[in-house]
Formats: C-alpha cells, sequence, structure tokens
C-alpha cells in the first residue's frame, strides 16, 4: 500500500478502511484530487471569488512552507482564529502536511476566552483574521508563558506568495495526533479535545457518503462555521472528501444571508442548527426566496424539533437530517437518514459506530427508558489536552460518555431527552426539557424556549420556562398562561412548566446548543 493512502472497502458494512502504515491525512483530502484528475474542478466558492483543486494543492504547500519559515515546527500548535475563507484551508491542511498541529477556534470568543486556550494549548503561533486583531492581540499581550508567534492572515497570505509550492508530507501514522477543536462550553469551561489523523476520513466516510449520501457533484454550504466540529465536517472535510464543492459565507449565518447565499451560489446540500431553521420559518412568511438547488438539509448541534421539521416540510417540501454528533467524536454518529426519518428523535446509529444507554446503576437500559448515552466509533478524541481526570471520566475503555440523556424505542429511534445535568426530577419522575420545550414551541406565538429546574416554596423541583417570542409585544401573564395549558394539554400532567418567562434570547454556544446552566445561575 503506498505512502499517505487510505483503501475504502464499500462492499463491506460498515464500510472497511484501511491505513498506510505511513498516512499524512493531508494527502487524501488535499493531494489525491490532482492524481485523478480534478486540478481544474472548483473546491471553493465564495463573495471572494473560486480556487479550483490545483490551486487549493499548490497554497496549502506554501502555507505549510510559510508556517515552516516562521520557525514552527513539528508537533507545535497552530491556533487558528480564522474566518470562513479559503485562507482557513490552507494553514488547517498546509500545518497538518509540514507536521504541525491546527486548533481552529471560535471567532466569537473573547480576549480573556483566547487567552486561556492560548495558555492551555502552549501553542506556538496564532494565524488570525484582521477582524479578530483586537482580541487576539490583547489575549496574546496577557498570556502567560512563552511569546507567541502572531501572525495576521494578510501578511501569511503575503509570505506565501514567496514560498515554495512543493512540499513533502511530513510522516505520520494513522493514530498520531493532527488537530485539535476546544469543546463547545455548553456546562463550562472549554476543553481540547485531540484528534488523530484518521478520524476526518472515518466521518467523511461512515457518515458524509454512507449515510448522507455526499457525492461528486454536491455543492455543500454550512451555515455552522468551520471552526467547530460540525461545521468543518460540512463546510470543508466532507466536500473535500467527495471531490465536490464548498461554498463559504464569512458573515453571521442569518436568514437572509443564507437565503441570499443559496440563490447567489446554488448549493444542493445545506447544513444548519435548530435555532436557525426555526428563525427561517419566521422569516419564509414573508420572504420566498428560490431554494430549488437544495436537495437536503441536515441539522444538528441541538436536537430538532418535530414541529419545525413538520413545518419546514410544509413550507419548503425539503426534508432535515436530525442527528447528533460531538466535538470529541468529531461529527454526527446518531443520524435520520434519506427514506427513514422519524420527526422528533435522532434517528438510528450511523453504521460503524456503537451506542449504548445505561441507566443510574450503570446497567443496560431497558428500551423505552432513558439514561446515559456512550458511543464508540474510530473518530473519538484520543483525550483531552492537558486534562487526564476529565479524559479518565469520559473517554472509558473505549466509550465516550456523551453527557447527554436518551431513550432508544421499540423501533430503534433514539430520542433525546437533555444534558445528564439539565434534566429534572418532578415528583420523583424523571423529566425531559426537550419534551417540555419542544411542546411550547408548537404554540403558534413562541419562537424558541428553554427549560431548566426551580424550587418552589415548598424546595421541590418544578419545570421553568424561559421563551422567546415571535413577537415580544405579544408578552402577557394572559399568553403565559395559555402556554401552560397547551403544555398540559400535550404532555403528562406534572411536565407543564409552573413559571413561564418571557425573554429577548437564550445563551447559546456557537454550534446552538442553549447553555441552560447559565439560566439555572439566574
Amino acid at each position: 500500500m503506498r505512502d499517505h493512502t487510505v483503501a475504502v472497502d464499500s462492499a463491506q458494512s460498515p464500510t472497511a478502511l484501511t491505513f498506510a502504515d505511513n498516512f499524512n491525512v493531508a494527502v487524501p483530502f488535499i493531494d489525491r484530487h490532482i492524481d485523478e484528475g480534478r486540478a481544474d474542478k472548483v473546491a471553493i466558492r465564495s463573495v471572494a471569488g473560486e480556487v479550483t483543486y490545483g490551486t487549493l494543492a499548490a497554497q496549502v504547500n506554501r502555507c505549510g512552507n510559510a508556517l515552516a519559515e516562521l520557525g514552527i515546527g513539528r508537533g507545535d500548535r497552530v491556533l487558528m482564529m480564522v474566518k470562513d475563507c479559503a485562507e482557513f484551508f490552507y494553514v488547517f491542511w498546509g500545518a497538518i502536511k509540514a507536521g504541525m498541529v491546527p486548533v481552529p477556534i471560535n471567532t466569537l470568543l473573547r480576549a480573556h476566552d483566547y487567552q486561556y486556550m492560548i495558555e492551555d494549548s502552549g501553542c506556538t503561533a496564532v494565524v488570525y483574521s484582521p477582524e479578530f486583531a483586537t482580541e487576539v492581540q490583547e489575549a496574546m499581550a496577557s498570556a502567560a508563558g512563552s511569546p507567541v508567534h502572531g501572525a495576521l492572515i494578510d501578511a501569511l497570505v503575503e509570505r506565501m506568495g514567496r514560498a515554495s509550492p512543493e512540499l513533502e508530507p511530513a510522516p505520520a501514522k494513522a493514530e498520531d495526533d493532527c488537530f485539535w477543536l476546544y469543546s463547545s462550553g455548553t456546562t463550562g469551561r472549554s476543553k481540547g479535545a485531540v484528534h488523530r489523523h484518521r478520524d476526518m476520513v472515518v466521518t467523511s466516510q461512515l457518515y458524509a457518503v454512507d449515510t448522507l449520501g455526499v457525492r461528486e457533484d454536491d455543492t455543500c454550504f454550512s451555515a455552522a462555521k468551520l471552526f467547530f466540529a460540525y461545521g468543518l465536517g460540512n463546510g470543508m472535510t466532507f466536500p473535500l472528501w467527495a471531490g465536490a464543492t464548498s461554498v463559504l459565507h464569512p458573515g453571521p449565518p442569518t436568514p437572509a444571508a443564507t437565503f441570499e447565499v443559496i440563490e447567489a451560489f446554488r448549493p444542493t446540500l445545506f447544513y444548519g442548527v435548530p435555532t436557525l431553521y426555526a428563525a427561517q420559518l419566521q422569516a419564509l412568511e414573508t420572504a420566498n426566496p428560490d431554494l430549488s438547488s437544495v436537495r437536503l438539509c441536515v441539522s444538528a448541534g441541538e436536537a430538532l424539533p418535530a414541529d419545525i421539521y413538520r413545518r419546514w416540510k410544509d413550507r419548503t417540501g425539503l426534508d432535515i437530517l436530525d442527528g447528533i454528533g460531538s466535538t470529541e467524536a468529531l461529527h454526527i454518529f446518531i443520524s435520520n437518514r434519506e427514506g427513514d426519518i422519524e420527526p422528533g428523535t435522532s434517528g438510528r446509529v450511523v453504521p460503524g459506530y456503537e451506542a449504548r444507554i445505561l441507566d443510574e446503576n450503570g446497567a443496560e437500559a431497558a428500551v423505552g427508558d432513558s439514561g446515559q448515552l456512550l458511543i464508540r466509533g474510530d473518530s473519538t478524541a484520543g483525550y483531552y489536552w492537558n486534562n487526564p481526570e476529565k479524559t479518565n471520566a469520559t473517554m472509558v475503555e473505549g466509550w465516550l460518555k456523551t453527557g447527554d440523556t436518551y431513550i432508544l424505542d421499540a423501533d430503534g429511534y433514539y430520542h433525546y431527552c437533555g444534558r445528564d445535568d439539565d434534566m429534572l426530577k418532578v415528583g420523583g419522575i424523571w423529566c425531559s426539557p426537550f419534551e417540555i420545550e419542544a411542546r411550547i414551541v408548537e404554540h403558534p406565538k413562541v419562537l424558541e424556549a428553554a427549560v431548566v429546574g426551580r424550587e418552589d416554596d415548598d424546595q421541590l423541583t418544578k419545570p421553568e420556562a424561559h421563551v422567546v417570542l415571535k413577537d415580544p409585544e405579544d408578552a402577557s401573564d394572559d399568553l403565559a398562561r395559555d402556554i401552560a395549558e397547551h403544555c398540559k394539554a400535550g404532555l403528562a400532567k406534572y411536565k407543564y412548566p409552573r413559571w413561564v418567562n418571557f425573554v429577548d434570547g437564550l445563551p447559546k454556544t456557537a454550534t446552538g446548543k442553549i447553555q441552560r446552566f447559565k439560566l439555572r445561575q439566574g
């Protein structure tokens, strides 16, 4: 088997992947396309222009050489605060091919967050877009430890222009550390999940190709950004693995902006999050964008309520495939799929992964009973950087504790109940906040909702709802009572929210996950 190649045996189920002994993942994702005749095919499209696979390969090599010229060595971490643009591809793959470790970072954070990640990672360099210069430069100036080399992306591109377009891939093994992603912080401080060279191949084949059906003639547009796991797959690794085209949008993914991108660039696959789909549905009450190029939509980041799925299907004619993934697993491991959609569920296990649901005693939960979801697969991170205690608690004998509570039904579909820490015990009975939220958003005046536990006057836990209305002027005591009655009519009586608070917005991570712990803190 030639160096840096991977054998894909699709005749087996799940697909069998065999890696060369010397395997740098940049070769099959970038260099392979030149050998397969795609040099002139467009790999990236955006308002900044088009980038062919041939240009991408040359720029990746130039970037790897330019980073090395800055004194960054093999194994050194390179933090990336880079917007969605072609340069993100150049830095990420150039670093990997040169043997460095790229670490994409959430570009919505502030200086103190960046300072923590600079210090925690022990990085050698930080590459950043000019839009984020103020926060990044403040973080670098305040960070303790060895000085960090800061590289503004524009200056790096200028240096790339003088660098060689040839670069030999650094030797590596499929199991070697390759890149990191920091967790999105749904329950607290972010952790650096260390991923291996093989991980992107696994998600791109088992989920993107085998489950989602990404193919060479597809054009992928991800409203979710490249800096976190969901967007990294949607907008970069999936289209590159399939030889398809990626559409990049550097700005905020508002309904108007996403509709404009879809009309301009005609993607066939659209990836969003439930919050965005809800906002787009509201916009579609008055807008009529041309979505005819899209053949399929995907959702993750937070469970998709059945009501949003049904309304989207009724309005657009398009299916949304909801699934669950994580930073630690790199992408989706349980998913609905074309021809097998159960609204309000996360679907079935993606072939190649295994799932278990454990009860409070650590035993396998019975069908229909809730418990902690564990998954196992070849894309899971090897460990958390600099955090052995959390590694040992989360990654146990090859199984990853997801931190999510699920129910497996008799038909094999997985039902999301909430984060483990979010589950409520009401009247001695476990209660899913997501189930209550899904009922609340069925109310015609509600845009979105989050439910947490709150003690009543008797110090007993009851559900409390935080509700965002489509029209804030509708807020009233009468509407609060109406929402509570709406819940009573569709749920077990003890599950209705005892308090309904109208809010302007909900605290969320960059992936769209609701940070319920912030609501519990008041």
